[in-house]
């Protein structure tokens, strides 16, 4: 790099390169002089599309390779959806700016239905995430889940075609690409609790990269850093993974922060949620006890079974 030029990496797909363009856009915006230029690159999460995310090792599939640019010195930050980082952040790496939070929750997608109530008994939903498969399940135990990779175009054509007869995907998602036209229904946290970080926009960098640091603290907007410092360390506690179905999310209200959180069988047979609310200051402390309080009331078991299934 020089002292001019600063290079994004990321994933090829069209939500990725939005990202990444945004944050470029707002790199340049705050720092007159700034070169910004992408590195598009495929990862192993994009390359299998055959089978679900918890069977291929989970969501940091799509990280590992941008990681492995910015060790190389291929690229000085790279741009995730925070719903996409696991918990557990690799040594010599870390988030160094988070951008204000978009629309968090899920959006059910349907041509025919306008509501999850309206689908018939037995309506096929694709999803491919078991937070979103265990929470529509409680709510309707009737439903056909099934699995759905793919970019969002991809997803909508399955819908349009008739294959489906619903999808569930993040509202962030669609509104960046222009298709918020498309969402049907927004699913209220009490039914569809997002997932962890999800409408937030990370950018990862080395830890030891102070130039970097430095200009990405432009762009850090500090009560979404709050909110999801809360989530992810409630997910951490728990050990959260791909294959476990978690939810979080945190509200900030003045130095009030409030956070749901929850762990749920994949089938939706059983739903442990708990809340919690404290300072503001004490953000991570409470996620913790959160996750504390949900392994107290029976998560500690789930979670050991499922890791083990």
């Amino acid at each position: 790099m020089t002292g001019r030029t600063l290079r994004i990496a990321t994933r090829k797909s069209q939500l990725a390169i939005w990202q990444a363009e945004h944050v470029a856009a707002l790199l340049r915006s705050a720092h007159a002089a700034l070169e910004v230029e992408l590195v598009p690159m495929t990862t192993k999460g994009d390359l299998i599309q055959d089978r679900s995310l918890a069977a291929i090792g989970g969501k940091g599939l799509f990280i590992k390779e941008l990681e492995i640019a910015l060790e190389q010195g291929r690229a000085e930050i790279a741009v995730h959806s925070m719903k996409d980082v696991p918990a557990e952040m690799p040594s010599g790496f870390l988030i160094g700016a988070v951008l204000p939070r978009a629309d968090p929750f899920d959006a059910l997608v349907a041509v025919r239905y306008a509501r999850l109530q309206d689908l018939p008994r037995g309506a096929r939903v694709g999803t491919s995430s078991l937070r979103r498969q265990a929470q529509l399940l409680a709510a309707r135990p009737d439903l056909e889940i099934h699995a759905l990779r793919g970019n969002v175009n991809t997803r909508l054509r399955r819908l349009d075609d008739g294959e489906l007869d619903a999808i569930v995907l993040a509202c962030a998602g669609l509104t960046r690409l222009g298709l918020e036209s498309r969402i049907t229904a927004r699913l209220d946290p009490s039914v569809s609790l997002p997932a962890v970080g999800q409408g937030v926009i990370g950018v990862e960098c080395r830890a030891d990269d102070e130039s970097t640091l430095a200009r990405l603290s432009a762009l850090e907007h500090a009560a979404t850093r709050i909110a999801i410092d809360a989530e992810r360390a409630f997910s951490k506690r728990l050990g959260g993974s791909c294959q476990s179905p978690i939810a979080a999310y945190a509200q900030l209200d003045a130095d009030r922060l409030t956070i749901d959180g929850l762990v749920a069988e994949p089938d939706g047979s059983r739903l442990l949620r708990e809340r919690i609310s404290g300072s503001a200051g004490a953000s991570a402390s409470l996620g913790t006890e959160l996750a504390e309080r949900v392994l107290a009331a029976g998560a500690d078991a789930l979670l050991a079974r499922l890791r083990t299934d």
